[in-house]
């Protein structure tokens, strides 16, 4: 399961909302320098192979793959000057590139 602070949830309502959008996609997907990025995208659907966590007005969908690796992360909006954008702390991460992008994860077991 993924934490959301409350800033999160404040922001994926206002954001589902202005987007006409059901859902919020977390993922992991290969690439970037240390190995994987995050994902997140709006949907309106899931796919077959998704995960859904219902949080009233709008749904976090993690597909089976990343799940393991989200597992125990926090889910926070954060402003820095006027740059505004979720962040995933995630303590699975085990390094990150100076780009801000790409992140490292142990073999999962």
């Amino acid at each position: 399961m993924i934490e959301l602070t409350d800033a999160a949830v404040q922001k994926c309502i206002q954001r589902t909302e202005d987007r006409h959008m059901k859902m919020i996609r977390l993922g992991v997907t290969s690439g970037g320098c240390v190995g994987f990025e995050y994902v997140i995208e709006y949907a309106d659907e899931s796919k077959d192979d998704d995960i859904a966590f219902d949080y009233g007005k709008f749904t976090i969908v993690i597909d089976e793959m990343s799940l393991p690796y989200l597992e125990e992360s926090t889910l926070d909006w954060t402003k820095q000057g006027l740059n505004e954008y979720f962040k995933i702390t995630n303590p699975r991460e085990v390094s990150s590139c100076g780009c801000g992008t790409s992140i490292g994860f142990d073999p999962l077991p």
